[in-house]
């Protein structure tokens, strides 16, 4: 039998599977409410698609350099300066092909075999798994709601053994929770001070309720900053990101990119440029997000889901549904069975806790989370 790498022994992505069963479902029954997959349910904005048709007609759609083309990457400096009062050189801007490429080439030019790299937990599944692929070791950091599912530096100082680096998302990724800045600021200087890598998905950025979101470019200039077009610019398929990073890995991340990506999607690039003129739009997606978030907060605690997170962002509420089972991947797939609303078990992103949680994506329209409110309501708990 010829030898298969172990890299690839990583846990799958279980949200993928939920919705492969609802899909399934959803061809004999037609009746699935999807608030299992963290996409938007709107498309990309106008101007950007037609900004595509443009480019299709006039552009020849070959390779980009590796670190894209320079109008985004200028684009990206006035939105650093606007968004976040932040002079960034567009030469420390690399687009990226998502932020799946960009969180690949990160963890490889930051870290090397054996580097042992914290994150919370509950968190986004696909950095420890990509994580272990690459052979360094995730700390997972068992945050709840005493830090509003956020790492500190007081838990920080627990963790046994070295550390390389530590990876952050505010808005996160079940929990919706964010960092308030002082304690980004704290964060970023105990990375400082330690000599940690500071790696800041700012992914959701754009999507937030109340609190503003700010970069930890503004607290530590040497973090590794990754966002994308999929979540606030609604063009997940697009597969466009970037990262910015500080001068010295300049050249170590082309390289990388060079061998693994060649070149960002190009149309994607070249369509992207013209999403940040799309605020009224793209603003108008988020006024719908925060009328779901209001809806299913006041309703999910009717349905019996009573713990749940405080969704200061993005489009998720995490809940703690141990009084109800645990088993959430059973109960999940219970409550897909019986009302056809598709959720995903906590497992995804707790591998310690999470048979004992839940997350709902209130990324679709709000009739449908109105509709899958009301059979949550019927469901025999």
């Amino acid at each position: 039998m010829l030898k298969i790498s172990k890299r690839g022994n990583v846990p799958a992505f279980i949200v993928m599977d939920v919705m492969r069963a609802a899909n399934q479902r959803d061809l004999i029954k037609g009746d699935v409410l999807h608030l299992e997959v963290g996409q938007p349910g709107t498309p990309a904005p106008t101007g950007v698609l037609a900004a595509a048709h443009a480019a299709l007609d006039d552009d020849r759609i070959g390779y980009t350099d590796a670190f894209g083309i320079p109008p985004l990457r200028e684009r990206l400096v006035r939105h650093y300066k606007d968004a976040y009062g932040q002079e960034v050189s567009a030469d420390r801007i690399i687009a990226t092909t998502g932020s799946s490429g960009a969180f690949i080439v990160a963890f490889l030019a930051a870290f090397d075999s054996g580097d042992r790299v914290a994150l919370a937990s509950p968190g986004y599944p696909a950095y420890r798994n990509i994580l272990r692929a690459l052979d360094v070791e995730p700390v997972e950091l068992l945050v709840g709601p005493q830090t509003n599912y956020q790492p500190t530096p007081e838990i920080l100082d627990t963790v046994e053994g070295p550390l390389d680096g530590l990876i952050i998302a505010s808005p996160s990724n079940p929990t919706g929770t964010m960092i308030p800045p002082d304690d980004l600021k704290s964060l970023a200087a105990y990375c400082r001070d330690r000599g940690l890598r500071l790696i800041s998905d700012e992914i959701y950025h754009g999507i937030t309720y109340g609190m503003r979101a700010q970069t930890a470019l503004a607290y530590d200039d040497n973090a590794i900053v990754v966002n994308s077009f999929s979540k606030y610019f609604s063009m997940t398929g697009w597969r466009l990101g970037w990262m910015v990073v500080p001068e010295d890995m300049l050249r170590p991340l082309e390289c990388l990119l060079q061998n693994l990506f060649i070149s960002p999607p190009t149309l994607s690039q070249l369509a992207g440029v013209a999403a940040f003129d799309c605020r009224q739009e793209l603003d108008g997606y988020v006024a719908n997000y925060a009328r779901n978030r209001a809806l299913l907060l006041e309703e999910l605690p009717k349905a019996g889901f009573t713990e749940l997170s405080h969704a200061d962002g993005a489009f998720y509420i995490y809940a703690d549904v141990s009084h109800l089972t645990d088993d959430s991947h059973e109960f999940c797939r219970r409550i897909l069975e019986e009302t056809g609303v598709a959720v995903t078990p906590g497992s995804d992103f707790d591998p310690t806790r999470g048979s004992r949680t839940m997350r709902f994506s209130f990324a679709g329209p709000t009739d449908i989370m109105a509709e899958a409110a009301k059979r949550l309501k019927s469901l025999r708990l």
